[in-house]
C-alpha cells in the first residue's frame, strides 16, 4: 500500500449514491436521502438513497423476473462461471479504491480493510465461481426396475441483508455461492456501510452479470429489511446482525411465504487459556488483537477470555501490555492497528459497559474515548481484568473492543463457563496437551473452535454457529445448501 496514494482516494468527492435495481442506478421512489457520516471525523461523507418498500419491491420483482426467465440460472454452469472470475477480476483491479470508500464509511483500519474487504470479496466470488461446474446430482441405489434420480436446483430468489462491520466480505459469502447457484438476489446493506456494495453491485453489471441478477437497496433495515423478510416472491432470506433482528425475520417469514431464513446472530465467543498454553506471550497477543482489531467489531471475536488461575496475573499483566501497543488512530494510516468505532451511537454503548463494569467495582484497564478533538469515534481498549459470570459485560454482546477475564480451576470448570452463554458461535483454546486439546473442541458447543490460535480461518471451512448464534453456514461448499433445493425425479423403467 501506497499513503500518499490512499490519501488521494481519501479526498475524492463522493457524489450521492443511489440503488441498483435491474441493472440501473435509480433514487429512491420518494426522493428521500440519508447522510452518510464518517466514524473518521463524526462529519458528512456523502449520502445514499433512503429506500422504500415500493424500491424494495420493485427490486424484487426485478430478481423474480431473473430468475423465472432463466437470463442466469438457464445459462450453461460455465458461462456463469465466466462472468463471475471476471467479477472477482474487477474487484481485485480496484480493490484499493474500494477499500478507502469502506474505510471513510465504516473505521475499519486500511490494513485490514484492504484484505478483509474488497480482496476477501474477490476471492469467495473466485471460490465459488470455480465450484460452479462441480456441482451434480445423484443417482439413487434403488430397485433397478426403477432409475431414482436427485437433482440440484436454485432455490429462486434470495433476500440478503448485510451487516456494517465487514460489508464486503460478509456480503460476499452470501452473494457468491448464492449466484453460483443459479439465484438471483436483493440486497440490504447496513445503513452505515453501503457504499461498497452499490460499487460491488455496478462492477458486477460491468462484468457481464445480468440485470436484475443482483440488486442493492439502501435504507432502513425497519423499511427496505421489513419489505424482503415480508415479500411473498423472496424464497430464501439470509442476515447476519441482532438476535432482535433475527427474531422478527422468523416472524415475518411465519406471516408470509414461509422462506427459508439462515440467521448468523453474533455471539460472545470463549477464549480459554489453560497453564500449559505453549506460549504464553504468544496466547496473549492472538488474544488482544482477536478482540481489539476493527475495534471489536467482529461477529467471532473473542470477548471472554477464561484464564487458569495460576497464571490469572501473568496473563493480564501480558494482555495490558499487548493491548497498550495497539495503535489506534486515523483507520486511513497504514501505520493505524485498530481504526474508528463505527458510530457515535456504538460508541456510547460501547463506554457504557465499561463505565458499568467500574461502577460494579471491577477493575478496569483502558476503556476510555480518546482522540476526541478530531470529531470521530475512537476508544482505547478496555481490560475488564476480574469478571464474573455475573457481570453483564460478561454475558451481553458488547461489540466493542471491550474484553473480560475471568479465571478457572479446573477443565471442567473452563467448559462450564464456556458454555455459559445463549451464544455459540466460536471459542478458542490453548493448550499443548492434545488430549485436552480434542477433549475441549468436542465439549464446547460453538459452530468454530480455534486450538492456539484466533480467527483466520479459510474458505474451505464452514462458519455458522450453534443456540442463539443462528443456524446454517456461510463460507465452503456447505454454503451452497442455502442456496439449492433437491427435487427427485422417479422414472419407471
Amino acid at each position: 500500500m501506497d499513503q500518499n496514494q490512499i490519501t488521494a482516494l481519501a479526498e475524492t468527492r463522493l457524489e450521492p449514491f443511489q440503488h441498483l435495481i435491474d441493472g440501473q442506478s435509480v433514487p429512491a421512489s420518494d426522493g428521500q436521502m440519508m447522510a452518510v457520516v464518517s466514524p473518521i471525523d463524526g462529519a458528512r461523507l456523502t449520502t445514499c438513497a433512503r429506500g422504500t418498500a415500493a424500491d424494495t419491491d420493485a427490486a424484487i420483482a426485478a430478481a423474480r423476473r431473473a430468475f423465472d426467465d432463466g437470463r442466469w440460472a438457464d445459462l450453461p454452469p460455465n458461462a456463469r462461471k465466466k462472468i463471475l472470475l471476471k467479477w472477482a477480476g474487477l474487484i481485485e483491479a480496484n480493490a484499493l479504491e474500494i477499500a478507502v470508500l469502506g474505510v471513510r464509511e465504516n473505521g475499519t483500519e486500511i490494513g485490514m480493510a484492504l484484505k478483509a474487504e474488497p480482496l476477501s470479496a474477490a476471492a469467495a466470488i473466485r471460490y465459488y465461481a470455480e465450484a460452479i461446474d462441480k456441482l451434480h446430482g445423484e443417482v439413487a441405489p434403488t430397485d433397478p426396475a426403477f432409475l431414482g434420480l436427485v437433482h440440484r436446483e436454485p432455490a429462486g430468489v434470495v433476500g440478503a441483508i448485510v451487516p456494517w462491520n465487514f460489508p464486503l466480505m460478509i456480503g460476499a459469502w452470501k452473494i457468491a455461492p448464492a449466484l453460483a447457484a443459479g439465484c438471483t438476489m436483493v440486497l440490504k446493506p447496513a445503513e452505515t456501510a453501503s457504499l461498497t456494495l452499490v460499487r460491488l453491485a455496478q462492477l458486477g453489471l460491468e462484468a457481464g452479470l445480468p440485470p436484475g441478477v443482483f440488486n442493492v437497496v439502501t435504507g432502513e433495515g425497519a423499511v427496505v429489511g421489513a419489505a424482503i423478510a415480508e415479500s411473498m416472491d423472496v424464497d430464501v432470506l439470509v442476515f447476519t446482525g441482532s438476535g432482535a433482528t433475527g427474531r422478527r425475520l422468523l416472524e415475518a417469514s411465519a406471516r408470509s411465504n414461509l422462506k427459508r431464513v439462515y440467521l448468523e446472530l453474533g455471539g460472545k465467543s470463549p477464549n480459554i487459556v489453560f497453564a500449559d498454553a505453549p506460549d504464553l506471550d504468544e496466547a496473549a497477543k492472538v488474544a488482544a488483537h482477536g478482540i481489539f482489531r476493527n475495534s471489536g467489531q467482529v461477529c467471532i471475536a473473542g470477548s471472554r477470555i477464561l484464564v487458569e488461575r495460576s497464571i490469572h496475573t501473568a496473563f493480564v499483566e501480558k494482555l495490558a501490555a499487548h493491548a497498550a501497543a495497539i495503535r489506534v488512530g486515523n483507520p486511513l494510516d497504514i501505520a493505524t492497528q485498530a481504526g474508528a468505532v463505527n458510530s457515535e451511537r456504538q460508541l456510547k454503548q460501547n463506554l457504557a459497559f465499561v463505565e458499568e463494569a467500574r461502577a460494579n467495582g471491577r477493575k478496569v484497564i483502558g476503556g476510555t474515548r480518546i482522540l476526541e478533538e478530531t470529531g470521530g469515534y475512537y476508544m482505547a481498549p478496555a481490560i475488564v481484568a476480574d469478571a464474573t459470570p455475573q457481570d453483564r459485560v460478561f454475558r451481553e454482546e458488547v461489540f466493542g473492543p471491550v474484553v473480560t477475564v475471568t479465571h478457572f480451576d479446573t477443565e471442567a470448570e473452563a467448559v462450564a463457563l464456556a458454555n455459559d452463554t445463549v451464544y455459540g458461535l466460536a471459542a478458542a483454546v490453548w493448550t499443548a496437551n492434545l488430549s485436552r486439546a480434542h477433549r475441549m473442541v468436542r465439549k464446547i458447543r460453538a459452530g468454530l473452535v480455534h486450538v492456539n490460535t484466533y480467527g483466520g480461518s479459510d474458505l474451505t471451512v464452514p462458519l455458522g454457529g450453534v443456540k442463539q448464534s443462528g443456524n446454517g453456514h456461510d463460507k465452503s461448499l456447505h454454503a451452497f445448501d442455502k442456496y439449492l433445493d433437491l427435487k427427485t425425479a422417479w422414472v419407471k423403467l
